[in-house]
C-alpha cells in the first residue's frame, strides 16, 4: 500500500523560509523509477502544481514559484523535498505531495498525472 506522509510545514513571515518533506512508502517499485510531485491548495482555491521532478531528476515548476522554489529527492530515503525562498502571503496553502510510475511531461503539474497522494501539510505565510 503507497503511503505519502508531508512534513515541515508550519508559519513564517513573509520573506522567510520553510522546507516541506515527503516520505514515500509502499511503493511496487524502487523509489527512483517514480515521478514526484508538490501540489498546493489555498483557502477557497483549486489545487495547482507547484514542482515536479521525473525519473531523471529534470525539475519543472509552475510560473509562480519559479526562482522561489527548489525541489529535490534523496532516492536512499524514498524522500522528496520542496525548499521554499522568499515565502509570499499567497504561498498560504496545504501543500501534497503525489507521485506515480509515468507521467506525460505535459501532465506534470497536473492532478491527473498522479494516482498517489499524500494528506498534506500546512503552510501559513503572514505578512
Amino acid at each position: 500500500q503507497v503511503k505519502l506522509v508531508e512534513s515541515g510545514g508550519g508559519s513564517v513571515q513573509s520573506g522567510g523560509s520553510l522546507r516541506v518533506s515527503c516520505v514515500a512508502s509502499g511503493f511496487a517499485y524502487s523509489y527512483s523509477t517514480y515521478c514526484m510531485g508538490w501540489f498546493r491548495q489555498g483557502p477557497g482555491k483549486e489545487r495547482e502544481g507547484v514542482a515536479a521532478i521525473d525519473r531523471d531528476g529534470s525539475p519543472r515548476y509552475a510560473d509562480s514559484v519559479k526562482g522561489r522554489f527548489t525541489i529535490s529527492q534523496d532516492n536512499a530515503k524514498n524522500t522528496l523535498y520542496l525548499q521554499m525562498n522568499s515565502l509570499k502571503p499567497e504561498d498560504t496553502a496545504i501543500y501534497y505531495c503525489a507521485a506515480d510510475v509515468r507521467v506525460p511531461p505535459v501532465l506534470a503539474l497536473a492532478m491527473g498525472g498522479y494516482n498517489y497522494w499524500g494528506q498534506g501539510t500546512q503552510v501559513t505565510v503572514s505578512s
